[in-house]
């Protein structure tokens, strides 16, 4: 069975997800013959490389709120993480434009790193306040998980991947996603959230009920 994951390294609720989702498949029979794929989902393509005054003015300009509501809701969010293991620290984050982390994670994916670098990418936006959007960061954050780092400046130096980051962006829109994470399984099934842990390994075992006859 095939499950691809819809996400932004800048969602927060896409790292709860993976956790969640990580949990749902340690206790499925079946998870030996699952394959998972993460595909590209930027939430805001526009934004800019970095947004000045952190992740709280974001919100609340995007949401027309006060900084002290946006403050809220990000500690709301944070509680959310902390209760499947998440250490959240949403005041040193560093909002920004998420292209390039994506094209890198393309290029991970070539090299079988794909859950390796996407997990280093989520803990360094949401824990470390890393800018994804900077390349030497990404260089160092994909040397880390054992890229190339070669081959990591010579996409950031160009526009490779940049089709195929778009292209599953266009996908997810087709596949009727409004938003992320969205869980894609077999092209049978959706769910869509940062699900409970439970939920999810009830939608990996009905997918797999329902899987034609080989």
């Amino acid at each position: 069975m095939k499950v691809e994951i819809w996400s932004d390294v800048a969602c927060p609720f896409c790292y709860i997800g993976k956790r969640s989702f990580e949990d749902a498949l340690s206790r499925f029979e079946h998870r030996d013959e699952v394959q998972v794929e993460w595909r590209s989902f930027q939430l805001d393509p526009s934004m800019p490389a970095a947004v000045e005054g952190g992740l709280d003015v974001l919100l609340a300009r995007k949401y027309g709120r006060t900084p002290e509501e946006a403050r809220g809701m990000n500690e709301r969010v944070s509680a959310m993480a902390s209760e499947v293991g998440l250490h959240y620290r949403l005041d040193r984050a560093r909002p920004g434009n998420t292209r390039d982390a994506h094209r890198v994670l393309h290029l991970a994916r070539a090299h079988g790193l794909q859950d390796e670098l996407n997990e280093r990418l989520l803990q360094a936006y949401f824990v470390e306040g890393e800018l994804l959007s900077d390349g030497p960061t990404l260089v160092r954050l994909g040397v880390e998980v054992g890229l190339d780092r070669a081959d990591v400046e010579r996409v950031l130096a160009g526009e490779e991947y940049a089709d195929a980051v778009e292209g599953e962006g266009d996908e997810a829109h087709d596949l009727g996603l409004g938003g992320v994470p969205a869980f894609v399984l077999d092209r049978r099934m959706l769910v869509t959230g940062a699900q409970p842990a439970d939920a999810l390994l009830g939608a990996l075992r009905q997918a797999w009920e329902q899987a034609p006859a080989t």
